[in-house]
């Protein structure tokens, strides 16, 4: 007799002190707004706490993008409803070895992507934390793949590069259509070889902030299996 079991993959980069994500952005600060020992006047003795303080740009780690970061007036974190970043019917796809820095649409055919969650795996996080994480010669998305995608209507994109776009493409085609159409974008995710060519229900939910249209993400995935 079978049972049928579920497994829990995380897909999000650890936030660290002083980490770089997008070359030229500050890395988070991370530091006490109280100790522990300054705890310890307030509580009983042998009581104490921690409360912790960050200061970070919004693009920090593993993160989505909403419409508002790309359109004055789009849709905020606060406006985009949760259903479009939890429990989602998840596809992902790995670009082949060797293939061009720009993803085109072909890597797509053949995939049901409407109101899924469908996320693309290059395999460029093995060089998260390096300095060539940031190479202009990193995967991204062609403005056909993102004009075959927005056809379709998926629920989110998601990749594990620095961009889902050309940097040298100030443009920016890839943000531009997605967000255009209400399409919230994932970007420098990992570990998505462990979900490729598998049934999963995906989630990565930002924080609901009033007037941002990007912040960090605990980007999953839940994994269909036989045991």
């Amino acid at each position: 007799m079978t049972s049928s079991k579920r497994e829990l993959v995380d897909l999000s980069h650890v936030v660290r002190e002083g980490m770089t994500t997008y070359p030229g952005l500050p890395g988070p600060v991370i530091e006490d707004h109280m100790s522990r020992a300054d705890s310890r006047d307030r509580y009983s003795p042998g009581t104490e706490f921690q409360i912790g303080r960050i200061t970070l740009v919004a693009n920090t780690g593993t993160y989505a993008d909403v419409p508002f970061h790309r359109f004055d007036g789009g849709a905020d974190l606060s406006e985009v409803p949760l259903s479009r970043f939890v429990d989602l019917e998840g596809v992902a796809v790995s670009v082949p070895a060797g293939s061009p820095s720009g993803i085109g649409p072909e890597v797509f055919e053949g995939l049901e992507v409407t109101d899924r969650a469908v996320l693309v795996h290059t395999g460029w996080d093995r060089r998260w934390a390096t300095p060539s994480y940031g190479d202009a010669d990193h995967p991204f998305l062609t403005a056909a793949a993102v004009e075959w995608l927005v056809a379709r209507r998926p629920a989110l994109v998601g990749i594990d590069s620095v961009n889902i776009d050309d940097m040298a493409d100030l443009e920016r085609p890839a943000h531009t259509g997605l967000l255009a159409a209400g399409i919230p974008v994932v970007e420098h995710m990992t570990g998505l070889e462990q979900v490729a060519g598998r049934r999963f229900r995906f989630h990565a939910a930002p924080i609901p902030v009033a007037g941002m249209g990007t912040f960090p993400v605990r980007a999953y995935a839940l994994v269909d299996g036989q045991g």
